[in-house]
């Protein structure tokens, strides 16, 4: 059965009549799992649309399991700290997270990847992983280190900035940026900027206090985190971008094995379904953080293919040949995401 809009909204609607029912099937649940991630917490219609696609999966899962499953979703990082949902996921200590796979790459380096400057360019190309021998490569790897990809969700960035719109390398000379990865900030340090490691849930405390003078992350984000109210300019990543993060819907492998083949179906079912949701409003969010920032008198710039080709030169020459040193099978998964199709 496909997710629709329709459906959603539908269920919004009867959100006490559901909720109230939920908790008594809850109650008596086989398993009830903790879902947490970093963003703002909304409903299953409205809000950060990473947390409405946990939201989603929380419902239909109980309602195609019977009440045999159920979940229970964290937003904003209450559960715990957004860093160490990874390990604790590997543990089993924590069910699913919707999870910024970068953020693990101090743990694996060869999870950098997923935040790759200039190495994915447009979703069809990140869609296309999935399908391809860098995909099941990475997701083998995960595999090994207890962690299941349930949905594959890529979502595009831009820069927000405090001071000058930042368009082109040449831009960021003498700035404090956070990039949102290890392989990002290299490409800015390489440009002249100094660079802040923090998840994305931070950036705001950051530019207000001048900390940080820009920040990369995920047009969701850009707007989820309000950084329109401390931005004087904002350079999108609708249409073009060298930024792109994988951010993906991950569970824990114990507790996914120990699970019926029935129930693992219906996991995987269901976050087959959800990639087409997170995709869709990842890519509505590229144009609405223009309209958000504009309305807010910030300057709203897009890249062009010839900028973008600049942030990717400097990117092989320093994160790529980084990233590809680290380990063989980090030189393995570069090659194999380079022969994946633009589009």
């Amino acid at each position: 059965m496909t997710i629709t809009r329709r459906r959603v909204v539908a269920g919004a609607l009867a959100a006490p009549a559901v909720i109230a029912a939920g908790r008594l099937r809850s109650a008596s649940a086989a398993q009830t799992f903790k879902i947490s991630h970093q963003f703002p917490g909304g409903t299953i219609a409205e809000g950060d649309f990473r947390d409405r696609l946990c939201r989603i999966f929380a419902a239909e899962l109980e309602k195609r399991t019977h009440g045999e499953l159920a979940a229970q979703v964290y937003p904003n990082s209450s559960l715990m700290k957004t860093v160490a949902q990874f390990s604790a996921l590997r543990k089993g200590a924590l069910d699913l997270t919707l999870y910024p796979i970068s953020y693990a790459g101090g743990e694996f380096a060869e999870l950098n990847i997923g935040l790759m400057p200039g190495l994915v360019s447009s979703y069809k190309q990140g869609e296309a992983w999935k399908r391809s021998a860098v995909g099941q490569k990475f997701s083998a790897f995960l595999a090994e280190k207890g962690v299941v990809i349930v949905s594959w969700i890529w979502q595009a960035g831009g820069m927000a900035s405090r001071t000058i719109p930042i368009v082109n390398p040449g831009d960021a000379k003498d700035l404090k940026i956070r990039g949102g990865s290890r392989e990002m900030d290299m490409v800015l340090q390489a440009a002249g900027a100094a660079t802040l490691s923090l998840p994305s849930n931070e950036i705001y405390a950051a530019m207000q206090t001048g900390a940080c003078d820009a920040a990369l992350t995920s047009s969701t984000s850009l707007i989820s985190f309000r950084l329109e109210e401390i931005s004087k300019a904002l350079t999108t990543g609708r249409g073009k971008s060298y930024w792109f993060m994988l951010e993906p819907l991950i569970m824990s492998k114990q507790i996914f094995d120990a699970l019926s083949k029935s129930q693992r179906d219906v996991i995987m079912a269901l976050g087959l379904e959800l990639e087409k949701f997170g995709t869709k409003e990842a890519m509505a969010d590229d144009q609405k953080v223009a309209n958000v920032y504009a309305k807010k008198g910030a300057k709203v710039l897009d890249l062009s293919e010839a900028a973008v080709d600049k942030w990717r030169g400097i990117a092989r020459t320093t994160a790529w040949k980084d990233y590809a040193d680290k380990t063989a099978l980090s030189a393995e998964l570069l090659k194999l995401a380079e022969q994946v199709p633009i589009s």
